[in-house]
């Protein structure tokens, strides 16, 4: 497992000399067997490594990986852009299980987070935050994002936000049934994991008000 969580690093973290290593690798394979067949891979390798590289290492290490924690200690703006968002570097300690810390270091596009999602969240410096990494190799790891308490705020404000949209409708129009309905049932999606006296209050209210209008 260490090896493969190296050799996984290096490829998410490396990827111009992955590149490199395609191609060095192919072309022995195709001067050994004598078959050009295969340096047609090293393309789709490359593509591979380039736009999945950090996710097939995420799922690794979250699927074979210890739970341990780690902070940021640095974050650097680069002048690098990567859908008109800056990119950052990053350094880290991980602490290990022996209780001592380790260095490491990734950026906004080799990190490493799970659960896999079409976004980057990166905690902030100084705060720890759960990781999963290979004893022995604690260099590499992936942020466990919606397990730190940033990841948590911001799972309940996603939460919030359809209550707040379903409440400003019911204000406007407090005799819309379907108005009503919709902030209810917000309501009642976020109690089903949060508890909230005023939520809670509020749901009472307009299961009330909604057995009036039948």
């Amino acid at each position: 497992m260490i090896i493969i969580s190296k050799i996984l690093f290096f490829l998410s973290h490396h990827g111009f000399y992955a590149v490199l290593i395609f191609i060095l690798f192919f072309g022995i394979i195709a001067f050994l067997t004598k078959k050009v067949w295969w340096l047609i891979l090293i393309l789709p390798f490359s593509i591979i490594n380039g736009i999945g590289g950090q996710f097939i290492n995420a799922w690794f290490l979250n699927k074979y990986g210890v739970e341990g924690t780690a902070i940021i200690t640095s974050d650097v703006e680069t002048n690098s852009t990567l859908n008109e968002q800056y990119i950052h570097d990053y350094e880290a300690i991980v602490k290990k299980q022996n209780g001592k810390y380790v260095d490491t270091y990734f950026s906004t596009t080799s990190a490493a987070i799970y659960p896999l999602e079409n976004a980057i969240r990166i905690p902030r410096t100084e705060q720890e935050f759960p990781v999963k990494y290979i004893p022995g190799y604690e260099k590499n790891i992936v942020i466990l994002y919606q397990q730190s308490n940033e990841g948590k705020q911001l799972k309940e404000y996603e939460k919030i936000r359809p209550i707040n949209t379903a409440r400003i409708k019911y204000e406007a129009d407090p005799m819309n049934k379907a108005f009503v309905q919709e902030y209810l049932n917000a309501l009642e999606d976020y109690l089903k994991n949060y508890d909230n006296q005023e939520y809670r209050s509020k749901a009472e209210q307009l299961k009330k008000e909604l057995n009036s209008m039948k």
